[in-house]
């Protein structure tokens, strides 16, 4: 092991001290599973800016739907990407059986209103279902526990947030990681993945690991080359074959997005381990006439071997 990787992975041992968020009320029902799959989805949920209020299509417009249409799926565990702390509230009082992992941080501190190029990915998952074990985040750049770092001309902070749980009933043990890649700098995407990773391969191979997140990138990009290589799979493909499944970001068209086919796939859900997907999909629900964000979501059920 090279001494960047040793200082590295030490550094990412001790992102596991940062503070876990309080546990939530018990009051909601869960979506504990009968059929024995773990269903994932990740979310890009667009961050709250004033200027889509304006066109109609700012999150007060959209929170109604967006609660729903993920509630609508009784997920266990979601990624989610573009979170403000108005929206985390938001996430927090509507599923209440629920814990939300990985949003406060010193970095927001001087900003509690607004967006200052940071919005966050915590990882939302079932009390009910899951004990959380521990988790953490880390900052995707040359100096991972430095808050808001930034390298390789990324036009944003990009961080990760992961946690580890544990199936109350079964004992069976998953990490589940969650990021946004950055959306401008094409090496700065590469370089984001490859931290992934190396922060990853930690765990032995067989270990149940999940990644999701918006990676700004296409099925085919440079990006994903370390991904696989370390033998991750992505989901969907696994499901429905290797190739370009369709646009997810939408500029709120939805499947009427005029750009789309130049656009491509863009989330995902990945997978390494003792773990298999029994079912993928992309989500294009809308209500009333509204999309929940100007991306559409990915679902996966996962069967743990």
């Amino acid at each position: 092991m090279s001494s960047g990787r040793r200082r590295f992975l030490k550094g990412i041992g001790a992102a596991a001290l940062l503070p876990v968020l309080p546990a939530f009320s018990k009051e909601a029902g869960s979506s504990v599973s009968k059929t024995g799959t773990h269903r994932v989805l990740s979310c890009n949920i667009r961050v709250a800016l004033d200027e889509d209020e304006a066109q109609g299509v700012g999150w007060s417009a959209r929170r109604a739907v967006c609660l729903k249409v993920i509630g609508d799926k009784k997920p266990d565990i979601v990624g989610l990407q573009e979170v403000l702390k108005v929206q985390a509230d938001d996430l927090r009082n509507h599923f209440p059986s629920y814990q939300l992992f990985g949003f406060e941080g010193p970095e927001m501190d001087p900003h509690p209103t607004g967006y200052y190029g940071i919005a966050k990915n915590p990882i939302l998952f079932s009390r009910n279902r899951y004990e959380l074990l521990t988790g953490g985040t880390y900052w995707l750049s040359e100096f991972p526990l430095v808050a808001g770092s930034k390298s390789w001309e990324t036009a944003r902070a990009r961080h990760a947030n992961w946690v580890r749980l544990k199936e109350k009933k079964t004992g069976k043990e998953l990490r589940i990681i969650n990021l946004h890649l950055d959306h401008i700098s094409a090496e700065a995407k590469i370089q984001q993945a490859k931290m992934v990773v190396t922060e990853s391969a930690q765990y032995l191979p067989e270990f149940t690991q999940l990644l999701t997140g918006d990676f700004n990138s296409r099925f085919d990009s440079k990006v994903f080359e370390s991904v696989r290589n370390a033998g991750w799979k992505e989901s969907y493909e696994t499901i429905h074959g290797e190739k370009e499944a369709g646009f997810t970001g939408h500029e709120f068209q939805g499947v009427g997005y005029d750009k789309g086919p130049s656009k491509g796939r863009i989330d995902y859900i990945w997978y390494r381990g003792k773990i298999q997907p029994a079912a993928a999909t992309i989500i294009k629900d809308m209500v009333n006439g509204k999309y929940p964000s100007d991306h559409f979501f990915m679902q996966t059920d996962f069967v743990i071997e």
